[in-house]
């Protein structure tokens, strides 16, 4: 099945988020927008884990999740894969405890690593985001970049992680298959 680690934003930061972006939708067919029910912050993508994996992982991610406190978070500001004059991929930014997301995201990556999951991007620099919008062909976004530069969201407690599903068929779908709380105080 294919997986990934992933952190859900409330619904409330969501709705802001999806408030800021509503105007910047209008005229840009050359975007595929994401699905608000799909917008997350990946920890760890994992690709194809088999059952094996999947039993020795769960243990592990939930060992990581008790080795963090809770920590802010808020979306803010975006950019663009690889570059907002021909972009790829549209994204939203993070400001709040990003040495502690950036903390979290390690411990989940290796325990992945030790249940003989390894994520595929191991060893490249974390670049924690939210999908907003996929280019069908390299796009100039530098405008929405623009717009969204001064946008701050409202600051969330992460409290936990979730362990996903995704299926792509048509439209993807993701199914939460665990949820590990972190540590408070």
């Amino acid at each position: 099945m294919r997986l990934f680690v992933g952190l859900a934003p409330p619904a409330a930061v969501l709705d802001d988020l999806d408030a800021a972006c509503a105007p910047l939708r209008q005229g840009r067919e050359d975007l595929r927008w994401t699905s608000r029910e799909l917008w997350h912050i990946t920890l760890a993508f994992l690709g194809e884990v088999g059952e094996d994996s999947l039993d020795r992982l769960v243990p592990r991610l939930e060992r990581a999740a008790r080795r963090h406190l809770v920590f802010g978070l808020s979306l803010a500001g975006a950019g663009a894969f690889p570059g907002q004059a021909r972009a790829n991929v549209l994204w939203g930014g993070l400001s709040g405890d990003r040495k502690a997301l950036g903390e979290l995201a390690m411990s989940v990556s290796a325990g992945a690593r030790r249940a003989g999951a390894p994520p595929p991007d191991d060893g490249r620099k974390y670049r924690p985001h939210v999908t907003l919008a996929r280019c069908r062909m390299p796009a100039d976004v530098r405008s929405i970049v623009e717009d969204l530069s001064e946008y701050q969201g409202p600051t969330w407690a992460v409290e936990e992680i979730y362990l996903i599903r995704s299926t792509l068929d048509g439209q993807p779908r993701y199914e939460t298959v665990g949820t590990w709380k972190l540590k408070t105080g």
